[in-house]
């Protein structure tokens, strides 16, 4: 797969996200998909993901950096959003905060099969 192919696929991807289009993820996730070492599967995945908009209703994926070595793409991705509650232990409680992610994703079969993140929970300490 070329750069640009797996970067296009990528955004397709997060369009996918934003759009909560559960019924097309397995169109970009492997049915095997591994997240920080942990073996959640398609189902995992979605049922993660879906937690995440249910605390954070006005959740949004917003690609800031985008690097392409397939059959890898980092990613650093922005958020500005209001956790209904506790978010990553802390007690956000429906207060907007801004914060990054860093990602990286590798890709078989144009599909997602593993995902590394770290969240910037120090960015989210701080406006705490």
């Amino acid at each position: 797969m070329i750069k640009t192919e797996l970067s296009d696929v990528y955004r397709d991807y997060i369009a996918c996200l934003n759009k909560q289009d559960w019924e097309k993820l397995g169109q970009f996730v492997d049915d095997e998909v591994i997240h920080n070492g942990r073996r959640l599967g398609l189902s995992g995945y979605r049922e993660m993901l879906e937690t995440d908009f249910a605390e954070i209703p006005d959740l949004y994926f917003n690609v800031r950096m985008l690097i392409s070595d397939p059959p890898y793409i980092a990613s650093r991705l922005d958020f500005d959003c209001t956790p209904k509650g506790t978010f990553l232990g802390l007690p956000v409680s429906g207060r907007r905060v801004s914060f990054a992610e860093n990602v990286i994703y590798e890709f078989r079969d144009k599909k997602i099969v593993q995902v590394w993140s770290v969240i910037d929970k120090a960015a989210i300490e701080a406006q705490l």
